[in-house]
């Protein structure tokens, strides 16, 4: 903990950049992305979500209690397995990706639940929303690049596995919506009928097609006018011989 108040006091002497917590990075990326996605719902929901929101829609009519924050964090579980197996590794770490997805399930459910009244509103209205909800993801998503803890499987996935074949992560980000955004669409012609777009709309394609980008451009404001810093000793939990890196500092 005094490593870490030194390291702090040291950027702020030398007048560095003022001081962001990667811990709280975290907390506003989750809040952020769940507010996104629930902005952005009307006029169809994030390609990386589609297709747990579909499974929401194809199961809830008959299971009441199946809510959209389980059916993220059913699939995210599914996700992580799968990266695994391409790693061909674990790490301890890598469960608490699966802790933060059932966090931000509960999270997404409440937001759901706080705008359910948008498709009420006007058109011109909905589509505010819309692009707001676009740019709170973007802000969310380029906030858990920038934090140790672990993030929900979508971004740990789109992290360790563009590291582990040697791609940009932005572009490794823009490739893995598109391929969400064509799942999402098989789904809905295998669920609802061929040519039933449910749940994946213009706004989804649009993500798909931009989202990397944005993302990218977030993380270069952060990084330009923000020093990340860790507030608290967590990091030894998240990240391997985090302890003997900062001891040889």
């Amino acid at each position: 903990m005094e490593e870490i108040k030194t390291s702090r006091m040291k950027m702020e002497e030398k007048g560095a950049r003022p001081v962001f917590s990667n811990e709280l990075a975290y907390v506003v990326g989750i809040i952020a992305v769940a507010f996104g996605v629930a902005f952005k719902a009307n006029f169809g929901v994030s390609m990386v979500v589609a297709p747990a929101y579909l499974l929401y829609l194809k199961l809830s009519p008959s299971y009441p209690s199946f809510t959209f924050g389980m059916a993220e964090y059913t699939l995210q579980a599914v996700l992580l397995v799968a990266m695994m197996i391409i790693l061909r590794k674990f790490k301890l770490s890598y469960l608490f990706s699966f802790v933060t997805a059932v966090v931000y399930g509960f999270t997404l459910d409440f937001c759901m639940w706080s705008v359910k009244g948008i498709d009420a509103q006007p058109v011109w209205a909905r589509f505010v929303m819309f692009l707001w909800g676009m740019v709170l993801c973007s802000i969310g998503i380029s906030f858990f690049f920038h934090s140790y803890i672990s993030p929900e499987v979508y971004e740990l996935f789109v992290k360790e596995v563009s590291h582990h074949i040697g791609m940009d992560i932005n572009r490794f980000k823009t490739i893995y919506d598109c391929s969400s955004c064509a799942i999402s669409i098989a789904m809905s012609f295998a669920f609802f009928g061929m040519w039933h777009f449910e749940g994946v709309k213009w706004g989804t394609i649009l993500c798909a097609l931009i989202n990397g980008y944005v993302i990218g451009r977030f993380s270069a404001f952060y990084e330009k006018h923000w020093t990340f810093c860790d507030r608290f000793p967590w990091r030894k939990y998240f990240v391997p011989d985090a302890a003997t890196q900062m001891s040889a500092k």
